[in-house]
């Protein structure tokens, strides 16, 4: 089973919810493991959020531009990538992007995003699109089943 989607949103508030609406419909109906779905929601809200706020050309007044969020269910995995057109991770020596997941204060409102995503995803890239401005999150988790699941991979 294979099923896979991608959005072009508005860098919008409102656009948060939206994706991670369409993520857990995808998943439930396909039988994915409510634990699962929870994870990779929350996942996926983070990196959205993360789009909206930080994922414009300031530079050009720009704030209404678009991020893109795309999901892949491909067997026994799940992959979702955000992309947006902001100015990108910082870069340090030898043009590689600086580690950006750094663990925020408990009571932080602001800058925990990356780490729950590398808490709740079992692998995560973080980095900057080549040659074009942006940003890039990408991350995968295994996919566990419901019992009876309509769409479980063969």
């Amino acid at each position: 089973m294979s099923i896979w989607w991608s959005l072009r949103l508005r860098r919008d508030a409102a656009s948060v919810p939206l994706a991670r609406r369409l993520l857990l419909g995808t998943m439930e109906t396909a039988g994915v493991d409510p634990d699962i779905c929870y994870d990779l929601s929350v996942a996926l809200s983070e990196a959205c959020a993360n789009a909206v706020e930080h994922g414009g050309d300031a530079a050009r007044g720009d704030c209404s531009e678009a991020y893109r969020v795309t999901a892949y269910l491909d067997g026994e995995k799940c992959r979702i990538e955000v992309a947006d057109a902001g100015p990108g991770f910082p870069v340090v020596a030898a043009g590689r992007p600086r580690p950006a997941a750094r663990p925020a204060p408990s009571d932080a409102e602001h800058g925990r995003g990356l780490c729950l995503i590398q808490e709740l995803a079992d692998h995560v890239h973080i980095g900057n699109k080549p040659g074009r401005g942006g940003a890039v999150v990408s991350f995968d988790k295994i996919l566990k089943w419901r019992e009876g699941a309509p769409l479980v991979a063969v």
